[in-house]
């Protein structure tokens, strides 16, 4: 079996389930010559029953305009006000809290996303996750 000669890796950020070629999907792919309509199905078919979440997906194109792509886990600050119900951070941080989570919360988090994080063991992982909260102005909380 020969070997596919890679001709780009894009990284897009789609809604699960509702991938459509309008931007930012159809220019990113269409400039490589991909096939806009059979990402966009692909990619709705294998993110049903994520609706809600923004998921990134690493395309990788070949010379002959086919390409395969791999779903990654939500990014930590989706999962983050999700977690709080909310709909967008705290813009001015230090000054203003938007909301709060649990360390239970903080500790799931970093188990969804522990393959996708640079982090050698749970501990670390969760401190990530905690940083992120931190710099969105969500708080971190013992109780429950």
């Amino acid at each position: 079996m020969a070997v596919k000669k890679v001709k780009a890796m894009i990284k897009l950020y789609c809604p699960a389930g509702a991938a459509n070629p309008a931007p930012p999907v159809g220019p990113a792919l269409g400039q490589h010559g991909v096939n806009i309509m059979e990402f966009c199905k692909k990619f709705n078919e294998q993110t049903k029953g994520r609706e809600g979440l923004v998921l990134p997906a690493i395309i990788t194109v070949y010379e002959d305009r086919s390409f395969t792509f791999v779903i990654k886990s939500p990014p930590v600050s989706v999962l983050l006000k999700q977690a709080c119900g909310l709909a967008k951070a705290s813009g001015n941080t230090p000054r203003e809290k938007a909301g709060q989570v649990t360390k239970a919360q903080v500790t799931d988090i970093a188990k969804q996303k522990l393959s996708d994080l640079n982090a050698h063991d749970m501990d670390a992982a969760v401190s990530m996750v905690s940083g992120t909260a931190r710099s969105m102005g969500i708080d971190v909380t013992d109780e429950k």
